[in-house]
């Protein structure tokens, strides 16, 4: 592929700033668990279902910890050593606790109750690879389609009609399926039980709802030779809980970035911050393709003012996952082809931006986004938007391509509106396949220059954002015009600051087997 000329050494320099403060965040917060962590260890553990108010277990089986002053040493020995002194399942604790039939206490033989956790944690553990296992046997049976993958949206708020449309969207030509979620999701501090089949501008996740979806997909991919990637959002609130459940169920992708819900959704920073270690550690473990959410300060900022910015976080975003143990190939970088269309040569700007990223980040799995913010709901405008977006994702070789509908602004797109967006990407795929290899970008061009002005860009404000830190950083704006603050947002109330004997068998398993 032709490349620009960038900088190795500003490259080098602005990667190892990020990774400083990386580390500072993850040394600050990993004298915390918080309520979700503990969840998704529960369900990890076996615990699921709801009490009779549909109040979920792993919830009431946190609250009754936390309100006994036990939280703080780790739901996993606790729960263990009760299944050991009443000869109980998981399950069984917690449904005893929520009849009010049960007061857990500290384990009598912690070393014991230690190691009966561990040992149910490698039960799941080993769960979990075997579904990894399986998604590499399915990809060798039925074979998988080329990069760029062609990422489509379901969104009915109906499980089972979201498989009808999933099921036709593959059929089409669709190679990764996304079910949105539910509006506000990400703002409950629980998980729905259970098939769903009520939601607003999207489907409520549940482990009954991926696997329902998962079957779908691996029945529709057998059928046309092609194996689907099955991807849903594991950020806000239950970050950890919906990762768990997406390794259990054998998802592919995952949205879970480490501000997104900081900067768009208010979530309190310290929680997303130790939420995000444990399910990017869940992730990695499960095999699964991370996707983090640069392309939204795009929504908010200037897509050319603010190029930097995006650099700048997607390099913070990959030492995080670094930290959980997440390779590159499961780095889904998020970036995005929003450049006013009114501004002069700025198809040749998108052109800058991709190749950079794609330089940058060379063995990562980048995820590009459609244009969006500049949509005004002129269909025949808006299909040529998401064509010369498409030129630009097949030109720069970038991997997830999530298709634009030229009835973005409108309302949320029907089947043939995605039927001619994906007939729209698959002919430029195809008529410009090898396009990357027989052009070359002109040295000092108005390309490789651009390129380079982003670059520096980013080694400055990585250089201050180390100075600060990243929390101060945020405070200040820096991503997305955005100001959060480290002790507001929701969820606060749900972090938990460690004991010394703070035992959770699930972190060291998971990256002994990544790492």
């Amino acid at each position: 592929m032709t490349r620009l000329n960038l900088d190795q050494g500003q490259i080098d320099r602005a990667r190892e700033s990020a990774r400083r403060i990386a580390h500072r965040v993850f040394d600050d917060m990993s004298q915390f668990t918080t309520t979700t962590v503990e969840r998704a260890t529960l369900r990890l553990m076996g615990v699921d279902g709801v009490d009779d108010n549909q109040i979920p277990l792993p919830n009431r089986l946190v609250s009754h910890l936390q309100e006994l002053g036990l939280l703080q040493h780790g739901a996993a020995a606790v729960v263990a050593g009760a299944m050991a002194e009443h000869n109980l399942t998981a399950q069984q604790v917690a449904e005893a606790v929520a009849a009010g039939k049960l007061v857990l206490a500290r384990p009598k033989h912690d070393k014991a109750a230690r190691q009966s956790a561990e040992a149910i944690a490698a039960k799941m553990c080993d769960h979990i690879a075997a579904q990894r296992v399986l998604r590499a046997q399915q990809i060798e049976k039925v074979g998988e389609a080329r990069t760029p993958w062609l990422y489509l949206i379901v969104a009915t708020g109906n499980i089972y009609e979201d498989i009808v449309q999933a099921r036709a969207a593959a059929e089409q030509g669709a190679d990764i399926v996304a079910v949105i979620r539910s509006t506000g999701q990400s703002l409950l501090d629980y998980v729905p039980y259970g098939a769903t089949t009520e939601g607003f501008g999207g489907t409520y996740a549940t482990q009954e709802n991926f696997r329902l979806m998962r079957a779908a997909l691996d029945e529709v991919g057998t059928k046309i030779g092609r194996y689907i990637r099955l991807t849903n959002y594991c950020s806000g609130l239950c970050m950890p809980e919906i990762a768990a459940m997406g390794a259990m169920e054998r998802l592919d992708m995952m949205l879970n970035d480490s501000m997104y819900g900081i900067i768009f959704r208010d979530i309190n920073m310290k929680r997303t911050f130790i939420d995000q270690f444990f399910s990017r550690t869940v992730n990695a473990y499960a095999g699964i393709i991370i996707n983090t959410g640069e392309d939204n300060y795009l929504t908010t900022a200037d897509a050319f003012d603010a190029a930097h910015t995006v650099l700048a976080s997607q390099l913070i975003n990959e030492q995080f996952a670094y930290i959980s143990g997440l390779k590159p190939d499961q780095m889904g970088l998020g970036h995005a082809f929003e450049i006013n269309p009114d501004l002069e040569n700025g198809f040749l700007w998108e052109v800058a931006h991709a190749q950079l990223v794609r330089q940058v980040f060379p063995e990562a799995c980048l995820k590009y986004m459609p244009p969006t913010k500049h949509m005004t709901g002129n269909i025949f405008r808006g299909h040529i938007q998401d064509a010369l977006f498409n030129v630009v994702s097949t030109l720069t070789g970038q991997n997830i391509h999530l298709l634009g509908m030229m009835t973005e602004a409108i309302h949320t797109p029907f089947i043939q509106d995605r039927f001619l967006a994906i007939q729209n990407a698959k002919y430029v795929f195809g008529t410009m396949r090898d396009l990357h290899d027989e052009v070359e970008f002109r040295a000092g061009g108005r390309i490789e220059s651009r390129a380079q002005q982003v670059l520096a860009e980013t080694v400055g404000i990585l250089a201050e954002i180390e100075k600060i830190g990243l929390p101060a950083a945020i405070g200040r704006g820096t991503f997305a015009d955005i100001s959060r603050t480290m002790d507001g947002g929701k969820g606060l109330d749900g972090v938990i600051a460690k004991s010394a004997d703070y035992y959770n068998p699930f972190p060291d398993l998971m990256l002994a087997g990544v790492n």
